[in-house]
């Protein structure tokens, strides 16, 4: 048994309690940080954040000033002038088609809100040496002018010619005023077209006259870029196109 001045011996040792305390508690910490390493790696980047914050210095360094400088130090390029062909082709209705044809949904003897106007005319080269194929169309009547005299349509339709292809257009025609419509579309050589047709009123509806303002297609055919005959009311297409004789038409011309 120990006796009474051993423990005396043992209590008057001067044991570094303090420092003992501290060096578990440091290690405990470095215990909790390994075996937590999302916790410490969490810490080291926004550490790495608030130093990078608090010096000035952007967070995506070199990269984020190289994407400004791409989006606001490039000089623009001045666009190129966009080329416009203009096309001049006649619309005829020769009386040998059946067209106009009238459908009165309306069931009203005046010209009504949704009557519709299917119709087929020949069309000829501006010069009118030349058959080059038909329109194929539909009007819908959306008002009657009655101090006009005349009524406003809305008109879809298509100019056909033959091989070349196809153009599509759309917007108001009047029956008592030159109008613009939109070219919408187009096919063969005309794929990819957009642009604006001018619409003159010279016999209705009988004889019609077009100026076509087109953009984004290549060059047109020579045979297709004439010198317009004026238009008149009294203006008529050749013998030998009328008759679509041989070199009076462009290749398979659309009948």
């Amino acid at each position: 048994m120990a006796s009474a001045s051993s423990f005396k011996t043992i209590s008057s040792l001067n044991l570094p309690t303090s420092g003992f305390a501290s060096n578990f508690e440091s290690h405990r910490q470095l215990s909790s940080k390994l075996s937590n390493p999302f916790v410490s790696s969490q810490n080291l980047k926004i550490s790495k954040a608030h130093q990078d914050f608090s010096s000035g210095r952007p967070l995506g360094g070199v990269k984020t000033t190289a994407f400004f400088f791409n989006i606001f130090g490039k000089k623009q390029e001045p666009s190129k002038p966009i080329k416009v062909q203009e096309l001049y082709v006649y619309e005829i209705n020769e009386r040998d088609r059946g067209s106009p044809a009238y459908l009165r949904l309306s069931q009203k003897e005046v010209n009504s809100l949704g009557d519709l106007v299917p119709f087929s005319n020949k069309l000829y080269s501006g010069d009118l040496n030349k058959r080059l194929g038909i329109t194929a169309g539909l009007c819908v009547l959306i008002k009657h002018v009655p101090e006009k005299n005349g009524d406003r349509y809305e008109a879809t339709y298509s100019f056909y010619f033959g091989d070349y292809g196809h153009l599509s257009v759309q917007g108001a025609y009047l029956t008592y005023e030159d109008t613009h419509l939109a070219v919408t579309g187009g096919s063969g050589i005309f794929e990819g077209v957009y642009g604006e047709v001018k619409l003159q009123q010279l016999v209705f509806p009988f004889k019609l006259f077009y100026t076509f303002y087109l953009k984004g297609i290549k060059d047109l055919p020579a045979e297709l870029v004439v010198t317009p005959v004026t238009p008149t009311p009294s203006v008529e297409p050749s013998a030998a196109a009328k008759a679509a004789k041989t070199g009076a038409v462009i290749p398979n011309f659309t009948d």
